[in-house]
């Protein structure tokens, strides 16, 4: 199973993509400092002791076994932190805000329930931890006033317990990574379909956790669209909502834990939709005059009911970059002079992509690409969709290799209606590059559509800019606050598939209201009445 780094993304066989021509484009815009910045070593991380009791830790040792409970110094650091940009600059830094004081890895339901039941008499908080992707501090080890804190570790909670060939459903166990999974229903002619950034690490619980979308979820669905069923357990109860086509019977209470971020128990167990694997894939690029003129067709074929199941929108400075940052070759210089003869020389490109079997793609991929064209769209083959198949994942490691360079190089993501969708890109955009050039550190801000609805659409923003040395993390969190004000300002939702954690659980009130939150804290009450789950995530609680 691939792990990912402790100070980063890759894993330590990964090798530096970021090429010559790229790092001086990037130096040149951003004024990057020549020095090369490396991690510390794992041995001159500041840790803390652990706070766990040895009488605490004897317990857990006899639910999960002794080999079930870690707490050397390489399992705490690599369990104190997700993966967003102030965890990693921390990471690197050897200053973590915190580690847990152990790790526990059940291998099945009943374990999590005991460790849960243990930990609550114990006042020992616990953290469910899945891939460890997290970028919104939604794994940060908070104690929240309890004696000490664990990092619950699902990996040992792996595998397919079932198949339903005729019902095209599978139950699957909540550690489970979705890259796993995707390999072994490929091997029974299936697929589940889910393919988020973190696809290579993300565990299932975790994606049913945090409300995740894939990048088909536009053909595909998001993934609570894919969960049927599940199973879990809380501190103070457990809980099976069986697998159902539909139901009348009330509130689906399948909502109540899809999102729930670990706050109210662990998901150890779930019934997922999957499909017959497709046989056939076709990506392609389509260019369009702006991103304005894009968005237009991507909501036209959306709302025709032709949208491709990848439809994947770059503004002009997330197009001008990506070029930029490609290399110089031949193909690019024919490309570029194509543009350029067509109109379209300082455009946004579009990468779109279908799934199915062959004459199905090939049935969809000419109703999408007839309209994308009425609309402005011009198609560009598929040399490009095939070079964003083959670096679809690749973000996560060049932010690393940019990171080793001195560069803050951050994401964050909303969505919004289509009726305002243009002032949403705007109003974020101009609210990054305003606050971070008065830090004196000007930014490239960058953006795409990603995920297409009837009534609007996702934006996902990339800004990068120089390290302000010495204030790197007040640095990002002026950006990142002045982002989320301006996206709540515009009345778009503060995540879209990020999920809420603790960066956004100050501004998830405006989106559900004080007795939304009122009702999150009274399940939390009941489900977990000592506190003990996820502190200080998705509601703003003491941590």
């Amino acid at each position: 199973m691939p792990e990912l780094r402790w100070w980063g993304w890759a894993e330590p066989s990964a090798q530096d993509t970021l090429g010559p021509g790229a790092l001086d484009g990037l130096r040149a815009e951003l004024g990057l400092p020549e020095r090369r910045l490396a991690p510390v070593a794992l041995e001159d991380v500041e840790l803390e002791p652990s706070r766990l009791d040895p009488s605490v830790r004897a317990r857990l040792s006899q639910i999960v076994g002794a080999d079930g409970v870690r707490d050397d110094r390489l399992a705490r650091v690599a369990h104190a932190a997700g993966r967003g940009y102030p965890d990693l600059v921390r990471l690197r830094a050897g200053q973590i805000a915190g580690a847990p004081d152990a790790v526990v890895l059940p291998a099945s339901h009943e374990q999590v329930a005991a460790v849960l039941a243990a930990c609550t008499g114990d006042r020992v908080a616990v953290v469910p931890f899945g891939g460890g992707t997290s970028v919104v501090g939604g794994v940060a080890p908070r104690r929240g006033g309890l004696a000490a804190v664990l990092a619950l570790d699902l990996r040992r909670l792996a595998g397919i317990e079932a198949l339903d060939h005729v019902s095209l459903t599978a139950r699957v166990r909540g550690g489970t990574r979705v890259a796993e999974l995707e390999s072994a229903l490929a091997g029974r002619g299936l697929s589940l379909g889910h393919f988020p950034q973190s696809y290579e690490f993300v565990s299932v619980g975790g994606c049913a956790a945090t409300r995740s979308a894939g990048q088909a979820s536009t053909g595909f669905g998001r993934f609570e669209e894919m969960v049927l069923g599940l199973r879990g357990a809380a501190p103070a109860a457990e809980f099976a909502l069986p697998a159902r086509p539909a139901s009348a019977a009330g509130p689906d209470l399948r909502e109540l834990w899809i999102g729930s971020e670990g706050i109210l128990g662990v998901i150890t167990e779930l019934d997922l939709r999957v499909r017959p694997a497709p046989s056939a894939a076709r990506y392609e690029g389509v260019a369009f005059h702006g991103f304005a003129e894009g968005m237009e067709a991507f909501r036209a074929a959306r709302q025709a009911q032709v949208a491709p199941d990848v439809a994947r929108l770059s503004d002009e400075e997330e197009t001008r970059v990506n070029l930029a940052l490609a290399g110089e070759s031949p193909t690019r210089r024919l490309g570029e002079a194509y543009l350029r003869l067509r109109g379209y020389a300082e455009g946004a490109l579009a990468i779109v992509g279908w799934l199915g079997d062959a004459d199905d793609v090939a049935a969809r991929r000419a109703a999408s690409l007839a309209l994308l064209r009425e609309h402005g769209g011009v198609s560009l083959g598929r040399r490009p969709g095939q070079a964003w198949s083959a670096t679809r994942y690749a973000a996560p490691y060049l932010r690393d290799q940019l990171l080793d360079r001195g560069v803050m190089a951050e994401t964050l993501e909303t969505a919004a209606p289509w009726s305002s969708l243009g002032a949403v890109h705007g109003a974020v955009g101009g609210a990054l590059r305003s606050t971070l050039s008065a830090r004196g550190t000007p930014s490239l801000v960058l953006c795409h559509v990603s995920h297409v609805y009837e009534s609007g659409a996702s934006l996902y923003f990339t800004f990068l800019a120089r390290q302000q040395e010495g204030a790197e993390l007040e640095q990002w969190a002026a950006a990142k606050q002045a982002a989320s004000r301006a996206i709540v300002g515009a009345g778009a939702t503060i995540t879209h598939h990020h999920a809420v954690g603790v960066d956004h659980a100050p501004f998830l009130e405006p989106e559900v209201g004080r007795a939304g939150l009122a009702l999150l804290g009274a399940a939390k009450r009941e489900l977990d009445p000592a506190g003990i789950m996820n502190p200080g995530k998705l509601i703003a609680t003491a941590g």
